[in-house]
Formats: structure tokens, sequence, C-alpha cells
């Protein structure tokens, strides 16, 4: 089946009542940086047996896993590069896990991909990992054979947060152990930041991805900023249901991606402008929108100046009074 995948061509079997282990779950063409410069990715999501975590309050990608085989993934990935051209100068391979994690990634398996790509000229590859599979070891293996970065869902400096309102199952401490350990192996760290976790509000979650990008970035060589939208089946979801939560304002990821410039920090902000994405008012999601994603290629500051609209007075009283609330959303 033919469908859109963040405004790139995509083939997804998500109607299929059984996930078929032999397709990925999508695969997408789009634009990324490279040494600053934007270049064409391919972005492929293998579809795995899934994380082992899987207890994260916001995640409902354990619904995509299907217990493939070896032979299932090969099948998935040679499926995903069969148009593979010089044009894909950065290759990103995500699971709803872990790349690193051997459960879900046998090494036989990420070594094939690994000398595909090598050998398809890719320039740069890009995994996801928790930190507790990152080894020198398996970096090491990588690097040798192409540019590697490993990007790792920290979602937020503070460990009060990430464990009772993310439930990531890992510390501040674990993760820079991790990070270190992809530097030493001659990788690149790229550090996913959540904004707006459930239980927080809009202020308090501006205060904590500001605080988080800037506990993050000596140990990150760039830094995404995840904008939360509500996933099936999850916490977050039961919340947003009841009136408990209300995903994150376009505004609030503009005064982030404003305020961070000492280290390059991408969005894409997924569903946005849609109930269950983050959005404004409905009138200026688009054009945020799209000044988001041209930051994301370009880092300059400068898109976000002319962007106004009234609802950005609303949001501002939200951030100024939602602490007083308790935690209900007031729009």
């Amino acid at each position: 089946m033919i469908s859109k995948h963040d405004g790139g061509d995509t083939f997804t079997n998500k109607k299929r009542s059984k996930p078929d282990p032999t397709r990925p779950v999508a695969v997408w063409r789009s634009m990324d940086l490279l040494d600053g410069e934007p270049v064409g990715c391919l972005t492929i999501i293998l579809r795995t047996r899934g994380c082992r975590w899987r207890q994260c309050t916001m995640c409902g990608y354990a619904s995509e896993g299907a217990p493939a085989t070896e032979e299932d993934l090969m099948v998935q990935f040679r499926a995903a590069t069969k148009d593979l051209s010089s044009e894909d100068q950065v290759v990103k391979i995500y699971t709803s896990g872990s790349f690193l994690d051997p459960a879900e990634v046998p090494e036989s398996v990420s070594s094939q991909i690994l000398d595909g790509l090598a050998a398809a000229g890719v320039e740069k590859l890009v995994i996801e990992s928790r930190p507790e599979y990152v080894t020198r070891e398996r970096v090491e293996d990588s690097v040798s054979r192409i540019r590697t970065e490993v990007a790792t869902g920290l979602e937020t400096s503070s460990d009060l947060i990430r464990d009772h309102s993310i439930r990531k199952g890992f510390s501040f401490e674990e993760f820079k152990a991790a990070a270190n350990t992809v530097r030493i192996g001659g990788g690149s760290v790229k550090t996913y930041l959540l904004l707006k976790p459930p239980f927080l509000s809009e202020g308090v979650a501006i205060s904590d991805a500001l605080r988080s990008a800037r506990d993050a970035a000596p140990f990150s060589d760039v830094l995404s900023l995840n904008l939360s939208n509500i996933q099936r089946g999850t916490l977050m979801e039961r919340m947003w249901i009841r009136g408990d939560y209300r995903p994150p304002w376009l505004w609030s990821a503009v005064e982030v991606l404003k305020t961070v410039t000492s280290i390059p920090i991408v969005c894409d902000p997924v569903a946005a402008g849609a109930r269950r994405g983050p959005h404004n008012c409905g009138r200026c999601d688009e054009a945020i929108e799209k000044a988001i994603r041209e930051h994301a290629l370009t880092q300059d500051v400068g898109v976000f100046e002319d962007l106004d609209c009234g609802c950005r007075a609303a949001w501002e009283k939200v951030v100024e009074l939602e602490d007083y609330s308790f935690g209900a959303p007031l729009f």
C-alpha cells in the first residue's frame, strides 16, 4: 500500500490486521543535514519484535512489532533500499526499539546492513538505541564500515521526570556513559528531547526542554526536539481522552528552537496541526510547521521572526497560568 508519511513517499501495511514480518513499518525520503548542508535522506523503520522495555508512557510503537526472522529482516531491508540512489547520502534505520539490541536486530543482520550501505556509497547511517545496548565494540564495528550516528531518547535531563512521568528506565548518568562510549568508538551522538511529557504544564515543559538541552549538549553532537503526539494505547492517550493532557503548542516548540543556539537542534513536528499532535489555533499551524522544518535544515532562527497570530496571546497566558490549574489544560 502506498501512503504518505511526513511528506515523503512511503509504503506501509498498517491497515493489515496482522503485521507482515517481511515488510517494513514505513519507508520515506526527506532532507537532512550532513556537515551543515541539506542532503537527501532515506528513512527505514524495520519491523522487528519490538522494544524489550516497552513501558514508556507516550510510546505506542509496541503494536507495530512482529516476530521477524533474520531472513525476514533482510527481505525488509532489501525492499526498502531497492531504489537507493546516490542522492540518499544519509540513511536512517530505525526499529520500534533499539537497532543495537541483538534480540531485535541480530548482529549477523546488522553486519549485512552495514556492508550493503557501505557498498552503495551511503555517507552516513543513523540508528537508535537505548543506552544499555551501546558497546564500544558494536560502535567501532559500525564506524569501521560507515560513518555512524547513534540516537538515544534521553527525553529530559531530569531523572525525576524521566522516571515518573515518562518511565524511561534509565538515568542521566547511564545516558552520559553511553554517549561517551559512542564517541570513544568514533561515532556521533544525537539526543532526543521530549517537549511536554505527561503531567507537565506548558511552562514547565518549556523550561524542562531548555534545561535538558543545556545539560545534554556536552554529550551530544545534535539535539532533536520531539514534540509529543498522542499515540494509541498509551497512558498519554488515556490522559488526553479524560481532558488531563494537551499536546504542546507549536509556539512552545518555536520558543525552544529560538533559544537553543549553542548546538544544532532539529525538529520534525509529526502530526502538527492535528488534535492528537502539537498545535495552536488551527489558523497558524501550517505556517509554523513550515518554519520549524525550514529551521531544521538551515539552523536559522530568523525563520521565526515574522510568525504571528492572535492565539499567541492565549499561549502566553497558558504558560503564565497553567500551573495554577493543577495540571488541567487551560485550552
